[in-house]
């Protein structure tokens, strides 16, 4: 009985469908308004977004405006219908997608007005010919478009007798729709992703730095290993991220294809190569903080026989961390920030101090860790993963001797060419 009043309570105190329903569509409409203030404040996917969709707005309206002036009105729907789904993110896409869906356009409608004309009877070349056009969708050549041949056929066929001029103008229909919607694309604030790749390169740094000012942090607090495997977790995702940098790169160097504005292309295309030249930095990176932290995982695991470090260890290690954090975010503003030139004398003087910081370790971890014996199952390794750290973010990729002030043109260096 008393189970049955618990469950009863706890079933009663659950909100209502009404009252789930009701916060997500506040919650949805919350994200919306916070989308178009950002859209409103200034550049971003959001204001990318906007305009992209008011450009096939407009793309939909001229090509339906043209149709209706060049061709007969039973076929006006099918340029705005066509140019709307071509205002793509980078013209390139525009041109390759109009392509294919002029050509799936062509093969549906040439298919069903070749079997209609002569059977005259539009249910018996449906049966024909859709499972053809469905097939025929699926092949490569078409991409995504494939399904507008079975589109097109229908079309074809739902409003009434077909004859060989109203095939014609539904093809010169699908070509006027794919010259507007890509005119349209081009000609009216071409896309051209760039921001997405500063975004990501941004990101990328921004979570390594994070990582290791954490790992800094909490170095000298006690060690709970739940903590240490967020630590790990996150460094794991960094190989994740870096992909999505070399993603958004990708994708920037395809919207300068086709691109009419030659000014914004060229430099466009100087910031996309500096931003792919970090990829070899940003990977190494990752690739130390998943060793770094998988070497802290195993210290704090309590079912582990590896011993924990004292605070003779942890202590010096940690500020090595603050200064590589510091110079993670010097190298970081060197690639994405607004003023270049500062951020590389800023990271020359990081690395300055990472080197400084990691020749203290050298020569006080072993001192110290000589009274707390145990500790040196953990030293080594800690050791080994600071050098290569230093050796990552120094210029040249040279952790050693002469690097000095003279390596400043190093990774910080592309920005400027």
């Amino acid at each position: 009985m008393v189970h049955a009043q618990s469950a009863s309570a706890a079933q009663s105190d659950r909100p209502s469908l009404a009252t789930r329903t009701v916060r997500a569509v506040r919650a949805e409409a919350a994200w919306g308004a916070r989308s178009l203030r950002r859209a409103l404040q200034g550049p971003g996917r959001e204001r990318d977004a906007v305009v992209q969709s008011l450009k096939a707005a407009l793309a939909a309206v001229l090509a339906w405006l043209a149709a209706a002036w060049l061709l007969p009105d039973a076929f006006a729907l099918m340029a705005p219908w066509v140019a709307v789904v071509l205002v793509q993110s980078t013209i390139y896409r525009s041109v390759w997608q109009g392509l294919q869906q002029t050509m799936a356009i062509t093969v549906g409608t040439v298919l069903a007005a070749a079997l209609v004309i002569p059977l005259g009877h539009p249910v018996l070349v449906m049966v024909l010919v859709l499972p053809v056009t469905t097939l025929l969708g699926n092949w490569p050549r078409f991409g995504a478009q494939g399904i507008y041949a079975s589109t097109a056929a229908l079309f074809t066929l739902v409003p009434g007798e077909a004859t060989l001029d109203s095939a014609v103008s539904r093809v010169l229909a699908a070509l006027l729709g794919t010259a507007v919607g890509v005119g349209v694309n081009a000609l009216v604030l071409p896309p051209v992703h760039l921001r997405s790749a500063r975004d990501a390169v941004d990101s990328a740094v921004r979570e390594a730095r994070e990582i290791v000012t954490e790992v800094a942090e909490g170095l000298d607090e006690p060690w709970e290993y739940g903590r240490i495997r967020t630590w790990y977790d996150r460094a794991c995702r960094l190989p994740r991220l870096i992909r999505g940098v070399e993603s958004s790169i990708g994708w920037s160097r395809e919207s300068l294809r086709l691109n009419p504005e030659s000014r914004r292309r060229a430099e466009a295309a100087r910031l996309a190569a500096v931003y792919e030249e970090t990829l070899p930095t940003l990977e190494d990176v990752a690739e130390r903080l998943v060793a770094l932290t998988r070497t802290l995982l195993e210290a704090a695991d309590e079912s582990d026989e590896v011993p924990r470090p004292g605070h003779e260890v942890t202590r010096p290690y940690a500020g090595f961390l603050r200064q590589v954090a510091a110079a993670l975010d010097a190298y970081g503003r060197t690639v994405t920030g607004d003023d270049p030139e500062a951020a590389r004398r800023e990271l020359r003087e990081a690395v300055g101090e990472v080197r400084a910081e990691q020749d203290r370790l050298r020569a006080e971890l072993p001192r110290n860790a000589a009274a707390v014996p145990e500790g040196l199952a953990v030293l080594g390794p800690l050791l080994a993963e600071a050098r290569r750290l230093a050796t990552t973010l120094l210029p040249g990729g040279s952790g050693e001797g002469g690097g000095g002030d003279g390596g400043g043109d190093g990774a910080p260096g592309r920005q400027g060419a």
